[in-house]
């Protein structure tokens, strides 16, 4: 098991490979279809008022029943993971299977994607605290940052390698 702390640097990734367990403490954003897209737009717009530089986006809503990963696949998440690998993004947390572009795009960006199950009890045990912070109107699919302790996932592509 590696353990990583936000912000993640280039550094830390180069000792992760495809199958590496890891777990992820420190500041995590939420983001899935209604809000990944609204980001890309910030960032076209230079308006995101948070750094990316180094962060973990989980692709997963929030409500009070807590949180579990969202398909990445989905059009309106996996068309945003370029350009936010692009402007510092370092992993991206969700579930599914991404294309071989968008595998390529990680690579390119020196970022990759990790897996983690889709146990919200688990996971939501792991959050310490929580403020929404961009997309409030969108409810449990607004943007939200988190403090968390031991997110657990897998690496599952890295370097243009694909699980």
């Amino acid at each position: 098991m590696k353990h990583l702390t936000t912000p993640i640097t280039d550094e830390d990734l180069l000792n992760l490979n495809v199958g590496d367990q890891i777990t992820i403490s420190g500041t995590i954003y939420t983001g899935r279809d209604a809000a990944l897209p609204q980001l890309v737009k910030l960032i076209e717009e230079n308006k995101v008022p948070f750094d990316l530089n180094g962060s973990v986006i989980m692709h997963t809503a929030f409500s009070d029943a807590g949180i579990a990963p969202t398909t990445s696949s989905k059009v309106e998440i996996e068309s945003t993971i370029p350009c936010l690998s692009e402007n510092g993004v370092k992993i991206h947390i969700g579930k599914g299977i991404l294309s071989d572009k968008t595998a390529q795009k990680l690579d390119e960006n020196n970022s990759v994607f990790a897996v983690t199950p889709p146990v919200a009890a688990l996971l939501t045990s792991k959050v310490i605290e929580k403020k929404c912070v961009l997309f409030e109107s969108e409810g449990m699919e607004a943007m939200f940052e988190l403090k968390v302790e031991n997110i657990p996932a897998i690496i599952s592509i890295k370097d243009g390698l694909k699980i």
